[in-house]
Formats: structure tokens, sequence, C-alpha cells
């Protein structure tokens, strides 16, 4: 029987980042993923994620200088990024891409489905499904699940551990050429119930194509219908469709990541999405390496340090999460608010904070006249001391 130090089981930012990281600090890896397996998702990487992990500028299919915002009344409130820019990747690349760079440090890549842990003298003993359909098993010292928001690895070892999760669908099309409906360096978020009544829409440029998606926690919601209504808005629903995509994505991290001795799950198996924006692909990065660092330790002998990973995760991103959790559940419940919202996001000082920490993944801790400013005009809106003003196309604004 073939037997290894660690089992990844999932190749996406996650699992490839940790199996890359083990594999250069030479563990013996094997890196399990489905094959043809592509996750809806809008590709933003920020500034942190290329300079921390070396993203190739070969990889960024668009770079992005500013966001539209929106609102229920269709008023767009543009927020331009300063000094840098907002990278965008195609997924089906960019996870080949962190795969191959794993495999290059030493991993070794399996393609099959996860089925199951059993024990072999109290190892665990992973067993999959491999392409031909048969099935095999691995015996190895440490699984790393990181198999997604519906992870089988975590339902096993963590008693059925799940977290809410949104489900997000979206179209990849063929780019228009810009013009008014469409610009090839903007990201557009739709704040609208009507075409999300709990998260939001978007359209996404990824050079020669562009994501047009929704996610909704609602049941019974028509994430096929809210895209097909953006794009019929947008003038993009004449746009060839090359591919579509669905899957759901956890609203906020499990409270136990690990079984104390041998299993640990990271990525969208252990909810590590920011709330409110949706974004993965850094935290994902990040849990990988930091599942890296411990699982080396607990090889060692040192099982314990597994709850490590979920501890320091906590310690250098909690606060954002918190506070991004707070901000979807009031801003995001009606249309009311998000009209407020998007009004709150026209002010110089929230749209400077609000891309310092996207871009460095950190709370801005200095200008705390500028913190006190928007705690302030928050705290205005939440009274609804402050009302947004009609222009002359009946639209709102600060």
């Amino acid at each position: 029987m073939e037997t290894c130090d660690v089992i990844v089981v999932g190749g996406g930012p996650a699992g490839a980042t940790a199996a890359e990281h083990l594999a250069r600090s030479g563990a013996s890896v094997v890196l399990l993923d489905k094959a043809g397996r592509i996750k809806p998702c809008g590709g933003a990487i920020p500034p942190r994620a290329i300079r921390d992990y070396a993203i190739p500028d070969a990889l960024i299919c668009a770079k992005v200088d500013s966001a539209r915002m929106i609102s229920p009344s269709d008023r767009a409130v543009d927020m331009p990024i300063e000094n840098g820019y907002v990278g965008m990747v195609d997924r089906d690349v960019f996870d080949e891409f962190l795969r191959n760079r794993a495999a290059e440090a030493g991993a070794r890549r399996v393609k099959g489905t996860y089925l199951a842990i059993d024990r072999s003298d109290g190892q665990p003993l992973v067993r999959y499904r491999d392409a031909d359909g048969t099935e095999v098993a691995i015996k190895t010292r440490l699984v790393i699940g990181a198999d997604g928001a519906r992870s089988a690895v975590a339902k096993q070892a963590l008693n059925g551990s799940m977290t809410k999760s949104v489900f997000a669908y979206h179209e990849i099309i063929e780019s228009p050429a810009d013009g008014p409906a469409f610009d090839a360096k903007r990201c557009e978020v739709y704040y609208q119930g009507k075409l999300s009544p709990d998260f939001y829409a978007w359209v996404f440029p990824h050079g020669k194509t562009a994501s047009i998606g929704v996610g909704s926690a609602h049941k019974g919601f028509s994430l096929r219908g809210a895209v097909r209504d953006l794009r019929v808005a947008t003038g993009l629903d004449t746009a060839v469709t090359t591919r579509t995509e669905g899957a759901p994505i956890p609203l906020k991290p499990l409270k136990k990541w690990d079984n104390g001795r041998d299993v640990v799950v990271i990525g969208d198996a252990a909810g590590v999405v920011a709330p409110a924006s949706g974004e993965g692909i850094y935290y994902a990065m990040a849990s990988g390496e930091m599942a890296a660092e411990e699982g080396l330790r607990a090889l060692a002998g040192q099982p314990r340090a597994l709850a490590n990973i979920r501890k320091r995760f906590m310690k250098a991103h909690g606060r954002v999460f918190m506070v991004l959790g707070i901000m979807q559940w009031f801003w995001y419940a009606n249309d009311k608010r998000r009209e407020r919202f998007v009004t709150m996001c026209a002010d110089p000082d929230v749209q400077q904070l609000t891309f310092e920490a996207y871009m460095n993944k950190r709370l801005v801790r200095r200008k705390p006249g500028a913190h006190l400013k928007i705690f302030l005009k928050d705290t205005a809106h939440l009274l609804r001391i402050v009302k947004p003003v009609k222009d002359g196309d009946g639209a709102a604004k600060a």
C-alpha cells in the first residue's frame, strides 16, 4: 500500500498552497483533486496575495482600477482604486497553475474523488475513486481537507460540521468592446433586492471574458433568472456565453477545524470566505500556508499544533470577518438599507479606508480622525438622520 506524510484533498488555492509549502519543506505529499471542476468565482485577488504568493503577471487577465456600486434606485457610485489595482484571474487557469507549482515542488498529483477516511494501525487510510473508477487507498499521517464548502472531509472527521452558505452562480461571456455598458477595468457590484435578496450581483472583467453572477442563501430564489435579468439590464444578453458554473460559498468560519490529532480543514471547507464581499482566494491561500507550517509541527510529534491554524487565522483576520459580517447582516437586509449603504460608499473617507484594508488585508489603524468621521456618518445612516436626496433623474444622492 502506498504511504505518504500528507494527503491534501482538494486542489484549489487552499489545498494547492498547502501542498506546495509542505513539499518544499521535505514532506511527502499527495494532492488529490477532482478533474475538470472550476469554481464559480469573480476571480479578484488583491496586491497582497500577488505579493505574498508570487503570482506571475501572466496570470492576471485584467487589472481593475475602480469599482462601481449600483443601488436599488440604479444610482451608481464609482470608487477609484488609487496607487494600485485589483488583479483578476480565471480560476481554471489560476488553480491549475497552483497545482502545477505544487507538483514542481515535489507533491504528487492524483486525480480522483475522495470517498472516506478509514483507520489502519491508528493512522488515516484515505480511500478515493480514481479516474478509471477503481477504488484506491493511501495510508498517511495527516489529512488536510480543502474540498470546498460542502466538505466531505469535514462532514466525516469533524462530526458533521458545516457552515451556512450562499449559493453562487455565474456565466462566463465573451467580453464586448469597452463602452457605456462595459468597462474592461471596472468591477460592477449590484446591491439590488430584485437581483439578490440577501447578497449582491456582479459584472467582473476578465480580459477576453467577463463573469456575470449572483449569490443568495434564499432557497427558491432563481439565480439563473437574476443573471438573465442582469444581462438584459446591462445590454450583455447578446454576448456569447462560454460556460456556466454554480457552487456554495460559506458565510463564516467553522468553530473547529481539526480533530486534535491528524485531520484538519482549510479554505472553503473551514469557511474562510469574507462576509459581505464573498472574497476567498487570498484567505484560502493564507490558510493553506498556515496549515503547512503547523502541519509540519504535527508531523514532528505535536498534533496539538493543528489547532493553531484556526487560532492564527482568526487572530490575523477575525476582526475583519466580524466587521464584514455585521455589515452584511445590517446593510444587505432590505433595499432601503442598500440604498443608504451605496450612499455611504460615495464618501471619500469610506473609499480610502475600504480599499486600503482590502488591498493589504488588515484594518487600517492610522488616521483615527477618518475612522471617527466614518463612525459618526455610519451612525447617522443607521439612525436615519441622513436622508438620501433625489437628483433630477429620481436617483438617490448623498
